[in-house]
């Protein structure tokens, strides 16, 4: 059993929230606090692979054969939040954007 760090009231191994205070649970707070920073890398990750076609596009036509295919499968892979295999973000580093890509790295997405 573990116990409500809040008011002290004894938990089910299960619970989410206190049934007693209804503050949310140390593991339930962690696990949140986790996708949220998911959800923020996920975001910054985006934004740098757009502006990396972007630029790519001002600079040479030829790259955009290839970030333009990079960043729509990394962007759908995120969204639906499917993997990301270690070869697509060493892709992303190399052909697209190097802090996407270190991001999408130091990412969890491989679950």
């Amino acid at each position: 059993m573990k116990y409500c760090a809040f008011c002290g009231n004894e938990l089910l191994d299960e619970a989410v929230v206190c049934p007693k205070c209804g503050c949310p649970t140390a593991e339930y707070r962690a696990n949140a606090n986790s996708n949220s920073n998911q959800n923020v890398m996920a975001t910054v990750v985006k934004i740098f692979m757009i502006l990396a076609c972007v630029l790519s596009g001002f600079a040479f036509l030829i790259p955009l054969v290839w970030t333009i295919p990079l960043t729509v499968s990394v962007c759908r892979r995120l969204e639906n939040r499917e993997p990301i295999g270690v070869g697509l973000k060493v892709c992303t580093l190399l052909f697209c954007s190097l802090i996407a890509g270190i991001l999408l790295l130091c990412m969890n997405t491989e679950d």
